[in-house]
């Protein structure tokens, strides 16, 4: 059999008789063997043989930059090429220390007489610089970019503002760039608007990216409008920056925009969008973004497999999430990660259990995301001595250390279950810095428990720790009602008002057709606003005809019972639903998705609509999914 290897040089009187050989090589397996000849025969002298040595390694898809930092150091005398590959390679590792190498080997290289640093070596030096965010080296190094004359370089201006993007230094970034893309008038001290150089959308990208970095929107998305041309990282940076940052709508209708122009979405954007359809539940659009990745051949990973099992279980479509979970390959934990969540959510427990046992059949390690999820289907189906042994597996057997996320699981599952004084010493006795969420899983616990003791002791403790933030005022304010005591809620609601603290209104959304609809409580705001009022006075025609009541008692506000109905009348679920009854044919499911916690009341006359008009109505909360179908709900009552 032929060996791969390439056989060495024979004649010594030619030591660049090696280049094509290693030009050749196609692993590191091979680039090794023929540098271990260059050594032994003398001929790594060659520049040109060791400069190749050095390229390949360097740069190979092995990433041993080890071994390239062993080659370099072996050279004499090192040309800028050579530099300049060392440099670039550590500059590009994915280790921040080896960035911080790279800036120290540019101080070595500048201390070389023999060797002059190019346009080349700057941009990676530069990069270094911003993965780090050493703002004093890089401005040292932007005086010898000037030195050196390359500040009219597109390539090295735009790295060279990266660093002030990413020290947060925008002035100088933005004087950079202004430099750079537009003219100034000759004797007027004030900017044209004619573009320089139009073809540079990286510098471009660099500070919307840096706007967007700084939660600037309004300033990124000027300087996005006045792009002159766009590249599809244009476009990604700003679906992910309002994705990530909440501005979900936002990051919808940019994505709509983009398939409006001659950009494709590529991978990034599938798996920067998806979040945002995620949340507000936007299934159609879902469905669209999975048939555009296999219509496009974008390869479904496991980031993008995962990303799309999310959204289908957060669209309320968990089983296209399973389907498509099996499609998916299953050699780490984010797979199983996401469907175990996504089955947690929809309050299938044991089949999340399932999973997680055929996750450990595989040999794949959980991780703990994994956790979170095997956790969080215990607490909704009230699992205590499930989850307990869940919990102690992972510290004890898995050698995972609990995060703030495994402990408020635990304190949202041992509340749940009555285990009030249970939870509350967790959260005293854990090793790591408590925070908000976990004591307002706790006073949610008080709340649901009639423990209005431990929820004032609680809700004060939050009100110490997140001093204007509503949750606990309106909780407290909330169990304060429940026993009649409405001089303490007076009092309350009027510190809330002079701390302009505002409670967060009830939200829901339906999608349909493709487009979203927003419904506030007592909302009237909507085209088909009068439809909808009619919609909602027959439900509860319905519902008193077969005998359903509202519990008013659960309305913890200071009015009489009429007006007590009337506010159980508006809330936004039950306008989504009377929405959703008006503008779909016969059977149709309805979807929607609320940003509180779904209220008793309306957990109640939602089985009921569901058995009366014969739909299924899937809701899905700030916690969890309620399939109501048939006159019940999957939650069996319990969350």
């Amino acid at each position: 059999m032929t060996s791969t290897i390439c056989k060495p040089a024979t004649s010594p009187s030619h030591p660049s008789s090696l280049f094509p050989q290693i030009t050749r090589c196609k692993t590191m397996k091979d680039l090794k063997q023929v540098h271990a000849h260059l050594i032994k025969t003398a001929q790594i002298r060659d520049p040109l043989a060791a400069a190749e040595v050095l390229r390949f390694c360097a740069l190979s898809s092995d990433r041993t930059v080890e071994y390239a930092q062993k080659v370099f150091d072996q050279m004499r005398h090192p040309n800028c090429f050579s530099w300049n590959t060392i440099i670039r390679a550590l500059a590009e590792s994915d280790d921040d220390d080896k960035s911080l190498e790279a800036v120290l080997l540019f101080c070595q290289m500048l201390c070389d007489s023999f060797v002059v640093p190019n346009q080349f070596t700057f941009p990676s030096v530069l990069k270094a610089c911003a993965r780090t965010a050493r703002l004093k080296e890089g401005k040292q190094v932007h005086g010898l970019v000037m030195k050196y004359g390359l500040d009219s370089d597109e390539f090295v201006v735009s790295n060279l503002v990266r660093v002030y993007v990413m020290c947060e230094v925008m002035e100088d970034a933005h004087l950079l760039f202004y430099r750079n893309v537009i003219e100034f008038d000759e004797g007027y001290e004030f900017l044209r608007n004619t573009r320089r150089e139009e073809g540079n959308v990286v510098l471009w990208n660099v500070m919307v990216d840096g706007y967007v970095r700084l939660g600037k929107f309004r300033a990124a998305r000027d300087l996005f409008d006045r792009m002159p041309q766009r590249s599809v990282v244009s476009w990604n940076v700003m679906i992910s920056g309002y994705a990530q940052n909440g501005f979900l709508k936002d990051s919808i209708e940019m994505f709509r925009e983009m398939q409006m122009t001659e950009v494709c979405p590529n991978y990034v954007t599938l798996v920067s969008v998806l979040p945002a359809i995620s949340r507000l539940g936007a299934l159609e659009l879902g469905k669209w973004v999975h048939l555009y990745a296999e219509k496009k051949g974008i390869e479904i990973d496991d980031v993008l497999g995962s990303a799309l099992v999310d959204m289908y279980s957060k669209c309320g479509s968990i089983v296209k999430a399973l389907q498509v979970f099996e499609r998916l390959p299953k050699e780490n934990a984010i797979t199983w990660s996401a469907i175990i969540g996504g089955l947690a959510m929809h309050g299938k427990a044991n089949d999340a259990i399932s999973y997680y046992s055929r996750m450990e059949r595989a040999r794949v390690s959980p991780s703990a995301v994994t956790y979170i999820g095997v956790l969080s289907a215990c607490s909704h189906a009230g699992l205590v001595d499930k989850g307990k042994s869940f919990f102690n597996n992972m510290i004890k057997v898995v050698g995972l250390e609990p995060r703030i996320e495994h402990y408020g699981c635990m304190v949202d599952l041992l509340g749940r279950a009555g285990h009030l004084e249970e939870a509350e010493e967790l959260i005293l006795n854990m090793p790591i810095k408590q925070d908000d969420v976990i004591w307002k899983a706790l006073l949610g616990a008080c709340k649901m428990h009639g423990n209005v003791d431990m929820g004032k002791r609680i809700a004060e403790v939050l009100m110490n720790m997140t001093p204007h933030d509503s949750g606990s005022y309106v909780a407290l304010s909330n169990m304060y009602a429940s026993c009649g005591n409405w001089e303490a809620v007076s009092e309350l609601r009027l510190i809330m008002r002079e701390m302009d603290i505002r409670k967060d209104p009830g939200c829901s959304w339906i999608e349909l057709d493709g487009v979203i609809h927003e419904f506030l409580v007592e909302d009237g705001s909507h085209p088909r606003a009068k439809e909808i009022h009619s919609m909602l006075e027959e439900i509860s025609t319905q519902l008193r005809f077969i005998g359903y009541m509202p519990d008013t008692s659960l309305v913890l506000l200071n009015m009489d019972e009429e007006e007590k109905e009337s506010a159980l009348h508006y809330h936004s679920e039950r306008i989504a639903v009377a929405f959703g009854l008006i503008s779909t044919s016969p059977r149709t499911p309805l979807k929607i998705v609320k940003n509180l916690r779904i209220c008793e009341n309306c957990h109640s006359s939602l089985k009921l609509l569901s058995k009366i008009y014969k739909r299924e109505i899937i809701v899905r909360d700030r916690k969890r999914f309620h399939h109501f179908e048939h006159g019940s709900c999957s939650c069996m009552d319990y969350w």
